[in-house]
């Protein structure tokens, strides 16, 4: 639970998109009655959006609106970042680069704006390259990030916005808390247009062949790639968890569940009832061989780690997916009714 009084002037940073939405219909749920959610899409284009919270579109990567975002804030949140699956972030390196603006102008509009906390999204995408070269990968530690050698582009955005994190902590003293997000997935996401995960996008393509009679699959790379999958419900608990802690340095936020995207595909087949032909694309982007987070700190710092079961969670994940195409919702953003404050 957030320790913030319930009044208190909370900003969510990139609320339009998929952890920021949850993040903004949690924060309603647990009372929070004071939020202010920005993103940089069209209102219309937001996964999930009140009635009841001050929705601003505008360009965090813009000092002003920055500061116009953050005025009054006690606790922040910053989830904004140009980013994606695999298929994104290794063919729009720059783009995700140019991300360090966000948080280097939050930071600064934070600490002028007096906020109490600043809690900050890093990734697993900061973890050496040398160390994740084989599936049966061992499991990553946060010392893992040094000798740096991060993923090209996202990843060493993501690496000196944490240490900008750090020096604002200990220069000026503004609290900040940082988590990195290990491959986190669940409805009420993007599922096409090339930015989309591998749980969303092998949850795509099984719903198609299940919906078309087109019983084959395209997966990117050998399928032997390993990964750990976080659910979104997990996730939004160790943010609040980390967010309130003492923990003055990067920690993973992950599900400690290493699986293959063959045994993920297999998951998926099992919930649709379909089995498929297997196409594999092996000159697709498909980034390391093998990721998976070691919870070893976060278990010994908050007594808690990501517990929801992948089977689980994809099951959910994959129904929402498969509804949204029975639909005919296929856009990688598409347009939602506003939701009203009582529906949530």
């Amino acid at each position: 639970m957030l320790e913030q009084a319930k009044d208190d002037l909370i900003l969510v940073t990139g609320a339009g998109g998929f952890i920021g939405g949850h993040l903004v219909a949690d924060l309603r749920r647990k009372g929070f009655t004071n939020i202010r959610a920005v993103d940089i899409k069209p209102l219309e284009h937001w996964y999930q959006r009140f009635d009841d919270v001050e929705n601003i579109t505008a360009d965090l990567r813009l000092r002003d609106a920055c500061f116009a975002a953050a005025k009054d804030a006690r606790c922040i949140f910053n989830l904004a970042a140009d980013m994606g699956g695999m298929g994104f972030i290794e063919t729009h390196k720059a783009e995700c680069m140019i991300s360090v603006l966000i948080n280097t102008h939050m930071l600064m509009a934070a600490r002028a704006a007096g906020t109490e906390r600043f809690f900050y999204s890093s990734s697993a995408c900061v973890y050496a390259g040398y160390k994740q070269n084989d599936p049966n990968v061992t499991a990553l530690k946060e010392e893992d990030a040094y000798p740096a050698d991060a993923e090209d582009g996202y990843g060493w955005e993501k690496l000196f916005s944490e240490r900008m994190c750090r020096h604002f902590m200990e220069d000026y003293g503004l609290t900040c808390r940082v988590a990195r997000f290990h491959n986190v997935y669940g409805p009420y996401g993007t599922f096409d247009g090339g930015r989309e995960k591998a749980p969303a996008a092998i949850s795509r393509k099984v719903a198609q062949a299940k919906l078309t009679g087109r019983h084959e699959i395209e997966i990117w790379g050998d399928g032997h790639q390993t990964r750990s999958f976080m659910y979104i419900d997990d996730c939004l608990e160790g943010i609040y968890r980390i967010t309130d802690s003492g923990i003055e340095y990067p920690i993973n936020l992950g599900s400690a569940e290493l699986v293959s995207i063959n045994q993920l595909v297999d998951i998926v087949e099992e919930i649709a009832g379909v089995k498929l032909k297997r196409i594999y694309k092996l000159d697709a982007p498909q980034g390391v061989r093998g990721r998976n987070s070691d919870n070893t700190r976060i278990k010994a710092e908050l007594g808690w780690e990501p517990s929801t079961p992948l089977r689980e969670g994809m099951e959910k994940t994959y129904r929402w997916i498969f509804d949204e195409l029975k639909a005919g919702r296929t856009d990688s953003v598409f347009t939602r009714d506003t939701i009203p404050a009582a529906a949530a």
